[in-house]
Parts: C-alpha cells; sequence; structure tokens
C-alpha cells in the first residue's frame, strides 16, 4: 500500500531536500505542503515522483486538524522552523488524524518534552519522533558507536561548521540567532552552569577544512544526554560560519544581546540572513561536524575518539535531514513498528546513517586516540 507522506515546508530549504530523496520512492506518494500552493506546485513540476505528487496549503499557525482531516497523510513530516518559538501543536494534530509524526526540531524544549504526548501517541498506534536530524539522532548515535570502547566518557565537545555557499533559510537562521547572547545551561565538571551562545569562541582544526571558529548553541541534547550518559560530566557543543570574519560578527553582535542593548537578533533574523549571502563569494560550499569524546578506556588508560563528517559539494543540508528520509522510509515500507512519542534516539545506528551518505559527496574521518 502506498504512503501519503506529507512534507511541511516541503518546498522549503530542509523540505526540498528530504522531498528529492524520497520522490523515487514506490511506497510514497508525496504531498508538498506549504502556506502558497502555487509554490508548492512549481516545486512539484521539477520532482521525478514514482507516484503523482501532490501541493497543498497548510498553514501551522491555522486550523491544523481541518488541514489534516483534508489532506489525510499516511505520515507527516514537519519541517517548518523555528521550533524555539512552536509548541506540538502539529504533533497532537498528526496524532488526532492517526498519521505518523517526523520533525526536524533543534529546539532544546520542544524536543525534550516531545515523551509528554507518549500515551496519546500509543494509543493511536502512531509513532511521533521529534529532532530527526543531526541533534540529537546523529550525536547520540556516534556516541553509541563508540561507547563500547569506553568503561568511562568524562566529556563530548562537538559541533557543526556550516558552508558558506549552501542554501540557508530563513527559519533556521532564526533559531540560531534566538539564542545568540542569550543564557542556556550545560554540563561542567558535573554541574549546570550558564554559558551564553554563539560565546565561548574557539578554533577547531579539521581535516581537509581548516581552521574554523565555532561558538556555543543551545540543543536538545543539553538537555537529553545527561540522563542518557549519567557518567558524562562536561559537555559542549558549539556552532560556526565558515567565514571568519562572519563568525567574530556574530560573536560581537551576541555582546549586544547579553548587555542588554538588543532584545533578540531573531528579530532582525531577514537583515542578517541577506547580509551573510553577500559574503558568499568568499566562502565554499564545504562544511563539518566533528566530536571528540574523552574517558577511559577498558583498559582504564585515558582514551578519547575523534569522528569528523566533511561534507562538499553543498550536501551538507543532507545530514540533517537523513533521519526523517530514513524513518519515512520506513514507515512506508512497514518495517518500523515502534509506536509512542520520543526524541530521535535508538531508531538509527550509525552505520545505517553514514551507510544512507553513500554516493553524495561527504566522507568520514574517524580514529580513537590512546592519550
Amino acid at each position: 500500500m502506498v504512503k501519503r507522506v506529507l512534507i511541511i515546508g516541503g518546498y522549503g530549504n530542509f523540505g526540498s531536500y528530504i522531498a528529492k530523496s524520497l520522490a523515487d520512492e514506490n511506497a510514497i506518494q508525496l504531498l508538498i505542503g506549504g502556506r502558497s500552493e502555487a509554490k508548492a506546485s512549481t516545486f512539484i513540476g521539477g520532482l521525478k515522483t514514482a507516484h503523482p505528487a501532490e501541493p497543498h496549503t497548510i498553514d501551522i499557525s491555522g486550523d491544523l486538524h481541518a488541514a489534516m482531516a483534508r489532506i489525510t497523510p499516511d505520515i507527516v513530516i514537519h519541517t517548518t522552523g523555528p521550533f524555539q518559538t512552536q509548541d506540538h501543536a502539529v504533533a497532537k494534530a498528526c496524532i488526532d488524524q492517526g498519521c505518523h509524526y517526523l520533525d526536524l526540531a533543534d529546539a532544546r524544549r520542544f524536543v525534550a518534552t516531545i515523551g509528554e504526548l507518549d500515551t496519546r501517541a500509543r494509543a493511536k498506534d502512531v509513532l511521533v519522533v521529534s529532532g530527526a536530524s543531526s541533534v540529537p539522532c546523529l550525536t547520540a548515535a556516534v556516541i553509541d558507536h563508540y561507547r563500547p570502547g569506553f568503561s568511562r566518557i568524562d566529556s563530548l565537545d562537538y559541533g557543526i561548521s556550516a558552508a558558506q555557499q549552501t542554501n540557508r533559510g530563513l527559519a533556521t537562521t532564526s533559531a540560531v540567532l534566538s539564542y545568540v547572547g542569550k543564557p542556556f545551561t550545560t554540563l561542567k565538571n558535573g554541574k549546570w552552569q550558564p554559558v551564553y551562545g554563539w560565546q565561548d569562541m574557539h578554533a577547531e582544526r579539521y581535516p581537509e577544512l581548516g581552521t574554523r571558529l565555532f561558538g556555543s548553541c543551545d540543543i536538545p541534547d543539553l538537555a537529553l544526554f545527561p540522563a542518557r550518559y549519567p557518567e558524562i560530566r562536561t559537555m559542549r557543543f558549539a556552532a560556526g560560519h565558515e567565514l571568519k570574519i562572519l563568525h567574530f560578527g556574530t560573536w560581537m553582535l551576541s555582546w549586544l544581546v547579553r548587555a542588554g542593548l538588543v532584545g533578540s537578533l531573531a528579530d532582525h533574523s531577514e537583515m542578517l540572513l541577506r547580509l551573510a549571502f553577500l559574503f558568499d563569494r568568499l566562502g565554499s560550499s564545504r562544511s563539518g561536524f566533528h566530536m571528540y569524546l574523552t574517558g577511559l578506556g577498558m583498559d582504564g588508560r585515558p582514551r578519547q575518539a575523534h569522528f569528523y563528517l566533511i561534507a562538499r559539494s553543498g550536501h551538507g543540508p543532507y545530514i540533517p535531514c537523513m533521519p526523517a528520509i530514513l524513518l519515512a522510509r520506513k514507515l512506508a515500507r512497514d518495517t518500523l513498528h515502534v509506536r509512542g512519542a520520543m526524541p530521535c534516539v535508538d531508531l538509527i545506528s550509525l552505520d545505517e546513517y553514514l551507510a544512507a551518505l553513500k554516493g553524495l559527496d561527504i566522507s568520514v574521518v574517524s580514529d580513537p586516540v590512546e592519550c
């Protein structure tokens, strides 16, 4: 039976990558949703689909129950951010409709509280997954892959470096800017301590990419992982621009927010995004992800593991989109029988994740390091 898969924001930044990846799936009929049916129709015109795709008007701030009843999806993939300012209205409407729900949320509270819908989702025999993206799906998969080589993991230090020449949507920009200069807590030396968005500026040297700058970012992992991996005493997640001048500029703006001179940079997202595009010719289409795990090996000696993903040719956005793509395929093929509401952990292994990236201009650099 062919499953109707609605992608909310299907012609947008991440939604378009997901739609293109699922277009030729025989078990899926694509439904491209957004506020503009005309844009959805135009986007569909450029797709080669296994089954005729349908354009649909849907506004997440409108009557979602009526929209779900009209569209009748079997699976919904919610890509329209920023999730920092949303509640679980879309997920609740999907549960009431009796369809599965996946999202690409990167908002800490949004993902960490999705379990509140678990009883409701189980009663309707549906799967509700939040954070089907790089965090926490990929990050948890990397930790779980390396964990058997450690008797204890003490610290995690990881981050994402974006390519300058890549698709950048307004919603993603707004999501990041919403916490620039704002305080949030992270685990340091076994205690919850405040840090500020885009501060704690530091440099990391990547294979092939060279040195890139990073600043602290608020993500779901910071709430989820201390309970999932109770031995960990220190966590740091950071992100950064490829171009140092843009990273430094955002860092400077973070101090204006921290000092109370600017309320939130999210209010200026459109202007700042336009400004960033002006620097595209100075950058590249190469992005990266890194994770450093530090602790004790099984022999009791200090041990580290380093993991990198290097994306070229503008293929970086496929990395955060891949969990939703994989889960949608499994649900459409009836090979995933988990039900309930949960963050996106324990559903995709690292080997499965990396296998799905084959064929893209993305490579892995991975090495255990004896101290």
